[in-house]
């Protein structure tokens, strides 16, 4: 018997925290948009389209980067305070490589990493039924 892997991913438009729920509270991956404040700037002197351009591109990269961590797992929850959960769950949706990931979006605020892996435990003890494989 295969054993369920789930994942927590809180998130923004500038950083993913990757938490897998088992029993024993695991340690946080980070993933990090290259696009923050400083870059905005830079290209938004060069030009608005510039910026723009370099902005989807940095999104692209950093929502790819948190596909490739969520492959291996059975069931993902996706929860934050902007839309960014949205725009990924979209991607995701979209793409045949993730149709047998169980994936759930929720609203949540911005959070400490103990309220993080408390909401991925609460959600994963409460709402999911067991699987059978």
């Amino acid at each position: 018997m295969n054993k369920i892997k789930n994942l927590g991913i809180w998130m923004d438009h500038s950083s993913a925290h990757l938490i897998a729920f088992t029993n024993v509270p695991g340690k946080t991956q980070i993933i990090t948009s290259l696009f923050n404040f400083t870059e905005k700037e830079k290209s938004l002197n060069k030009s608005e389209s510039l910026m723009h351009n370099k902005e989807n591109h940095e999104q692209a990269t950093y929502f790819l980067q948190i596909a490739a961590a969520i492959r291996d797992y059975d069931n993902v929850l996706i929860f934050g305070p902007t839309d960014a959960k949205h725009e990924l769950y979209n991607l995701l949706k979209d793409d045949h490589l993730f149709s047998k990931i169980n994936i759930e979006v929720k609203p949540a605020d911005k959070m400490t990493e103990v309220q993080q892996q408390h909401f991925i435990k609460e959600y994963f003890t409460k709402h999911l039924i067991p699987k059978h494989i």
